[in-house]
């Protein structure tokens, strides 16, 4: 006889709408990097720049490209419940904050609107993480290898 673990609820919901939010938003971000790439003067542009600029485009990218296929992965084994799911979680937030703290030192944007950007990955990981370690719910929850 299997146990069948806990359905998703509760205080889980929080951390799975956070990473569906994500989800969305980095799956905007690619398609506006991916028009981007099938414009054919972006290349020109960012060259005039300066190869600096070319490289930094093209490592964002990269970044959001990656981040998205984590976040999709990440996402498909929340729903299924997986037992590698808190950690991955977690690394995933570090990721996240790391990405908020690349765009706040590398984008030419005030900094107020760096800070707020910086504060929902700050706020999720200081409120996630602790819930997801101590949590007998998770524990329960996230069993399936």
């Amino acid at each position: 006889m299997t146990v069948k673990p806990p359905r998703i609820a509760g205080w889980l919901l929080a951390p799975l709408a956070w990473l569906l939010m994500s989800l969305i938003s980095s799956s905007l971000a690619v398609a506006i990097y991916g028009m981007m790439l099938l414009a054919p003067d972006t290349h020109q542009m960012m060259a005039a720049q300066g190869n600096n600029m070319l490289f930094l485009w093209y490592f964002s990218v990269i970044c959001a490209l990656a981040m998205w296929c984590y976040t999709l992965w990440l996402t498909v084994a929340f729903f299924k419940r997986r037992r590698n799911v808190v950690r991955h979680y977690i690394l995933w937030l570090m990721l996240s904050l790391i990405l908020a703290i690349k765009a706040f030192a590398l984008s030419p944007v005030s900094d107020s609107l760096a800070l707020r950007q910086l504060m929902f990955p700050l706020l999720a990981a200081a409120l996630a993480v602790p819930y997801l370690k101590r949590s007998k719910r998770v524990k329960e929850t996230f069993i399936n290898p």
